[in-house]
This record gives structure tokens, C-alpha cells and sequence, in this order.
């Protein structure tokens, strides 16, 4: 649709009334910046520093790589699990460089969505935008069942006798009171992910420091020698890879809460991939403890609780109790970062008008979305309710690889066409072989699902589709009703 003429000039007028430069291409997402008094929409608080954006990352990713992982990624690939560890952090590496250079010219909540929706056109974004918005409400609510597990279990390690599974119930109870804690203020959720973060980091420190030296022989035990490769070599270390590269997924959701992010040019970048180098840092050292403590094959038996067991055999009791308490904030991290980026991701699509704009309204008082956070939250509880959600996590993995995949896509396009207004503060270096190479990766990765997450997700984002073609195909690119 051509924009109105103004009356007084030959300037023409965006859907907003405010006059362009026609000689110059104009950030599609300037005009969105305006505050509608009347609505009550506008822009989000600039509140989380490099410290929270680091917090959400590590947060978020933190918590399944280390406590969950390790004892079934060594079943499938023996000690080699740490390799795969580290090919997953090479991949997320290949996303996270062209994602923060993409997040630096669009520093708006939305991540992905934002970034695909204006090089690949409002199909293919409504895909994505309200398929991540799905795939966070289901990581959250997997999340927040981890939690309601890891608390119990506090419990039982404390020799408190349950009558009933406290999973669900616990789960349900936080899922309430950390969207509560979100609609009060986005600095609130950054105050409680930084404290979470800086104890669950200490508590993971010094345990992999002494199961390290242990590892090593410092206090003369011994460890049976094991073939590093499994049996069915490096087919089988790839698979492995993309298992576990569900523990990827934090570094972006810091993209995706960008329009809370102070300084985003410097922050966003730094933030990305510090995480990812953090947290794969991490993996791969909690291989090696584990696989030295045990060996893969019995690590392998402990199943989703073999770091308990490694943590029980360094000290007893206390490091057992202290390694479910690490899980426990763990979860609460993982849980309280994916509710936050939901929300965001509700709110980013509702300013475009891919669903209704009351979404987008900002409550006055505290600045947060607080209609997104409904949406997002209302859901999460709700599927955390069920219980059974470990398909919906996968399913959720998928969702974002093809958002990873196609966020590469996007920055090749932009670089190609180098439309006026972007302008991005930082460059990934080799851009588009970089990108190329996270699009191949992330596809690839798809490829080694289980077939019915890959339906699932392929049903939601057919759903999406569906959405757009019956409610929004008269959404241009700028986020405006045609």
C-alpha cells in the first residue's frame, strides 16, 4: 500500500503520519518507538545491563547441560559426550555472531522473529514469531517442572518422606508467583536472575574444580581406563550433539528481551557470546568430572540424576544436597528467564500486528507488557498443570533451530541487499560464511531429532502459517494494519 501524501509537502507520510526521507530507506521499526496515549502502548524500560543479559543467557542455559545431561549423553557417546558438548557450543557459536549482529541494528524485543520478519517478509516471520512463542511456553513449562522435581528432591535428600509427587505442584506454584514477579518490574526478574546465577555459577565451580583434581589423580584416586570414541564412533558423537543441544538455547533469548537491554550495541554482542563460551566451558568440564568419577557406562545407569551421584561419591550427603540445591536454582533460572523472553515475544508480534494490539499495552506503572505477560504465562502454568511435557521441550528445540537457521538467512540477505537503515554497531566477522555455516549447521541438526518432534513442530509452525494467512495477511513490513 503506497503511504498517504502529506498536504503540505511532497514528502510522503508513513502509517504513523510521520514524514520520511524518500531518497532514504527508514528502519521499518523506527516509527513503532512512538507512545500511544490512548492505548497505552510504547516502548519497553531500558534496564537490563551485561551483567543481566549475561544472567539470562548462562540462566537459561545452565541448568539442563549440567544437571540432566550428563549421564545420558554418556550412555550414547561415552566420554566423547564432552565433544559433543563442545560441537554444540560451535554451532550456537555460528548463530550467536550473526544474532548479535542482527539484534545490534534492531535492538528490539523479538529476537529472530524481528530479524527474519524484515529480510524474508511477514509470512515466514509469523512462522517464527508465534512459533517461539509457542516454543517458550512449552520450554517454560518443562522448566518449571524441573523445578517443582529439584525442589522435592531437596526434600527427599533431606530424609523428608512424600506421599505424593511434588513435581507438578511445586511447578505450578512458581510458574505463578515468577510471572508475578515479572509483571512488577523487568528489573526485579534481572535482581533475582543475577543473584541466581552468581551462586549457581560458585556452587558449579567449586565443584567441577574438585571433581577436576580428582580426575587428574591430585587426590590419589583412580580412575579405570575407558576408550574415549564410543562404538558407533563419530555418528554417534553428532547424534549425541544434537541431543543435547537443547542446553543451547539461552544465548537467544537475550536477542529476544533486547528492547530492555541498556547499550545494546555493546551489551548484546558481549553478552551472546560470553554465554555460550561460559556455559560450553562448563559442559565440557562436567563430562570429564563425570565420566572420571564413574565411568560412562554406570554414569549412564544414573540416568537423568547421574551429577547427584558424582556429587555423593566426592563428599556424601552434603554434595548431594548441594548439587540439588544447584539444580534447584538451576530451574528457577531457566523458568525465570523463558517466562520473561515469552512475554517478549508475545509483545513484539502484537506491536506488529500479527495478533490483537491489546497485547502490546505497557502498564504505566511498572513498564512491563502486562497483557503479554498473561499470555505467556496463563499457558506456561497450564502446561506445566499436565506434566508431561518432555516432548513439547524437543518439539521446542526444533522450533528454535529453524528460527536459528532462518535468523542466519536473514543476515545474508540484509548484507547482500544493505538496505539504508541498517546500520549495525558490530559486524560478525565473515558474516555471510559465518551465517551460512549456522544455517547449514542448525537444518542439519533438525535432521537428528526424534521424527515425532519434528511433525510437532512442523504441525505448530503450519499452525502459525495458518494464523497469518487467516488474520494478518494485510500486515506489511513495517508492523502496520494495511
Amino acid at each position: 500500500m503506497d503511504p498517504p501524501e502529506s498536504p503540505d509537502s511532497t514528502r510522503p507520510l508513513d502509517a504513523r503520519g510521520v514524514p520520511t526521507d524518500a531518497e532514504h530507506d527508514v528502519d521499518p521499526l523506527v516509527t513503532a518507538a512512538a507512545v500511544d496515549a490512548d492505548t497505552g502502548e510504547g516502548e519497553l524500560e531500558r534496564t537490563i545491563g551485561l551483567g543481566g543479559a549475561l544472567a539470562i543467557g548462562v540462566g537459561t542455559m545452565v541448568g539442563a547441560g549440567i544437571f540432566v545431561f550428563p549421564g545420558l549423553a554418556a550412555a550414547r557417546a561415552g566420554p566423547a559426550a564432552s565433544l559433543s558438548f563442545a560441537i554444540g557450543a560451535g554451532v550456537a557459536l555460528l548463530v550467536a555472531l550473526p544474532t548479535a549482529e542482527l539484534a545490534t541494528a534492531m535492538p528490539h524485543s523479538g529476537g529472530g522473529y524481528v530479524y527474519v520478519s524484515r529480510a524474508l517478509g511477514t509470512g515466514v516471520g509469523a512462522v517464527v514469531g508465534l512459533g517461539l512463542w509457542l516454543g517458550l511456553v512449552f520450554a517454560s513449562a518443562f522448566y518449571l517442572v524441573g523445578l517443582g522435581s529439584y525442589a522435592g528432591q531437596v526434600l527427599v535428600e533431606l530424609g523428608v518422606s512424600l506421599s505424593v509427587r511434588p513435581a507438578v505442584p511445586l511447578g505450578v506454584a512458581f510458574g505463578v508467583a515468577l510471572t508475578a514477579l515479572s509483571l512488577f518490574g523487568t528489573e526485579n526478574t534481572a535482581t533475582l536472575q543475577n543473584a541466581i546465577v552468581v551462586l549457581l555459577v560458585g556452587i558449579l565451580a567449586l565443584f567441577l574444580s574438585y571433581g577436576s583434581l580428582d580426575a587428574l589423580g591430585v587426590f590419589g584416586t583412580e580412575t579405570a581406563p575407558e576408550r574415549f570414541f564410543p562404538p558407533g564412533g563419530a555418528l554417534a558423537v553428532v547424534q549425541t550433539a544434537a541431543f543435547v543441544f537443547t542446553s543451547y538455547l539461552g544465548f537467544a533469548q537475550i536477542a529476544t528481551v533486547a528492547g530492555d537491554v541498556e547499550s545494546p550495541g555493546r551489551t548484546l554482542p558481549l553478552a551472546m557470546v560470553g554465554s555460550v563460551l561460559t556455559v560450553g566451558g562448563l559442559y565440557v568440564v562436567a563430562i570429564f568430572v563425570s565420566t572420571s568419577a564413574f565411568g560412562s557406562a554406570r554414569l549412564g545407569a544414573f540416568g537423568e540424576t547421574a551429577m547427584v551421584e558424582v556429587a555423593r561419591a566426592f563428599v556424601g550427603l552434603p554434595g548431594a544436597v548441594g548439587i540439588v540445591a544447584a539444580g534447584l536454582l538451576a530451574t528457577v533460572s531457566s523458568a525465570n528467564a523463558s517466562i520473561l523472553s515469552a512475554s517478549r515475544m508475545v509483545y513484539a508480534v502484537s506491536r506488529d500486528g500479527l495478533v490483537p494490539e491489546t497485547a502490546a499495552r505497557i502498564n504505566r506503572r511498572y513498564g512491563t507488557p502486562h497483557v503479554a505477560l498473561g499470555l505467556a504465562g496463563v499457558p506456561i502454568v497450564a502446561l506445566t498443570a499436565t506434566g508431561r511435557v518432555g516432548l513439547l521441550a524437543e518439539v521446542a528445540s526444533v522450533l528454535h533451530l529453524v528460527t536459528y537457521g532462518l535468523t542466519c538467512v536473514a543476515l545474508i540477505r540484509f548484507r547482500r541487499e544493505r538496505p539504508g537503515w541498517y546500520d549495525p554497531s558490530f559486524r560478525c566477522p565473515a558474516g555471510v560464511v559465518v551465517a551460512g555455516g549456522g544455517a547449514l549447521a542448525s537444518f542439519g541438526l533438525v535432521g537428528f531429532m526424534q521424527p515425532m518432534s519434528i511433525a510437532v513442530g512442523g504441525g505448530v509452525m503450519a499452525a502459525a502459517y495458518g494464523w497469518y494467512r487467516a488474520y494478518a495477511t494485510d500486515v506489511d513490513l513495517e508492523g502496520e494494519r494495511t
